[in-house]
């Protein structure tokens, strides 16, 4: 559509059947105001031409709590949070992209930097998903965006694997007939965080954010086995929340790494790399060597990794089979496995501090007697927990949950069955 007529046509509801798809039919009036003003901020910086509107969605990791570092099971779900982009193709070979808030970053793709010069930087995942189309064989080239995004910065929805599909979805449409799967996207972006962004990244948020729905990953082989799990979670009568307790995610580096660290130093007593094939048995006919060696924390992560990663397949059959209630229960033993034996929940460094153990506190009081779940989301010791709420308690959660920890701390989601959505 050219972008002159794309507001109006906005304005006069052409595009509400899919915020209605997408966003809720109660939430379409609020993503017309964002769209418009998407449009109204791209035709500002880049004018006139042919656009595309497309949506790539945040995602929530519903189970598999540091598990696929070690070769383990994941479930995960694309949600109702995203970042939209308003984006025309152009014949330079220049990629631009002004995401809200951000300076423009300006990629010549006949002249690329030295990776190193791109670490830690948006045009490191700019360039990287280029030489990762590139090196399978899809096209390349110019175009001018303006994105702008719900998936905020360290609320543990991948604002960053978001913003990688979506550079790489824009290729697809603007490039290669919308033709490159989901998953091969979600594969590229991964290559663009590892190689040229500089972060050793699993793939999981990436194909969550990409694929749509429920989404099981088995890490267990060379390629990942990548399972959709239809479900409905708001036709069961619950809402997803994410309450953001608004910890201090400093200095954490060593916490997170000695998750993985630990895990595999017990792998290691059994000549493995990861402990994906080693049981419980296992573990503990050699707990005396792993506490001499290790220490008790290194047993019980170990332990963790194995109870979750068979926690995550039962997730997935509950799910499959539409028993909500072996779901809930098995979510709320995953968030009780990393409060006692992974330990993810707050870091040693500073024990005054425990916003995540306070929200779950919180949650497990009101919740209490209802068939409803709760569980630390993602990475842990600071951050964000996750609590499956019954539709008809979600105002009164939320409120309680701000009383606490702040005004917008709660996100109040939804599971949404496209992850790359084109709306116009």
């Amino acid at each position: 559509m050219h972008s002159s007529k794309l507001i109006s046509f906005i304005e006069n509801g052409g595009a509400d059947k899919r915020f209605a798809e997408l966003y809720g039919q109660k939430n379409v009036m609020k993503q017309r105001s964002r769209y418009i003003d998407a449009a109204q901020n791209f035709i500002n910086l880049y004018g006139d031409g042919e656009c595309a509107v497309l949506s790539v969605s945040g995602r929530s990791e519903i189970s598999g709590n540091h598990t696929d570092h070690n070769k383990g099971c994941v479930l995960a779900a694309s949600v109702d949070v995203d970042i939209i982009a308003v984006v025309k193709k152009t014949s330079d070979n220049v990629i631009r992209i002004k995401s809200e808030g951000f300076d423009e970053d300006v990629c010549p793709l006949d002249d690329v930097p030295e990776i190193q010069k791109l670490r830690y930087s948006s045009k490191a995942i700019i360039y990287g998903v280029c030489d990762g189309f590139a090196k399978k064989e899809y096209k390349t080239g110019g175009f001018c965006a303006y994105t702008t995004s719900t998936v905020l910065k360290g609320s543990g929805l991948s604002s960053s694997a978001a913003f990688e599909d979506m550079v790489g979805y824009i290729l697809s449409v603007l490039y290669n007939n919308d033709a490159v799967p989901d998953v091969e996207i979600a594969k590229i972006s991964q290559y663009a965080e590892n190689e040229f962004f500089g972060k050793p990244c699993g793939l999981m948020d990436q194909v969550a954010c990409a694929v749509g729905g429920f989404v099981y990953i088995d890490f267990g082989g060379d390629e990942p086995e990548i399972v959709p799990v239809p479900f409905d979670l708001t036709a069961a009568g619950y809402d997803l929340c994410i309450v953001n307790t608004g910890g201090n995610h400093a200095d954490l580096n060593e916490d997170y790494a000695s998750v993985p660290a630990e895990m595999k130093g017990v792998a290691a007593l059994f000549d493995k790399k990861a402990l994906r094939g080693l049981t419980e048995d296992d573990i503990v006919s050699k707990l005396p060597e792993i506490r001499e060696k290790l220490g008790d924390r290194a047993a019980l992560r170990a332990i963790h990794f194995i109870r979750e990663n068979d926690r995550v397949k039962e997730q997935k059959d509950a799910l499959l089979s539409g028993d909500i209630d072996t779901f809930l229960k098995l979510a709320n033993g995953s968030g009780d496995s990393s409060y006692k034996y992974l330990q993810n929940v707050y870091t040693t460094k500073n024990p005054s501090e425990q916003g995540l153990s306070l929200a779950l506190c919180m949650t497990e009081g009101f919740l209490k007697g209802r068939s409803a779940a709760y569980r630390v989301h993602g990475g842990g010791f600071a951050g964000t927990v996750q609590a499956y709420v019954p539709a008809a308690l979600t105002d009164e959660y939320k409120s309680n949950m701000e009383r606490i920890f702040g005004p917008d701390s709660c996100s109040v989601l939804h599971v949404r069955a496209e992850g790359t959505a084109r709306i116009i």
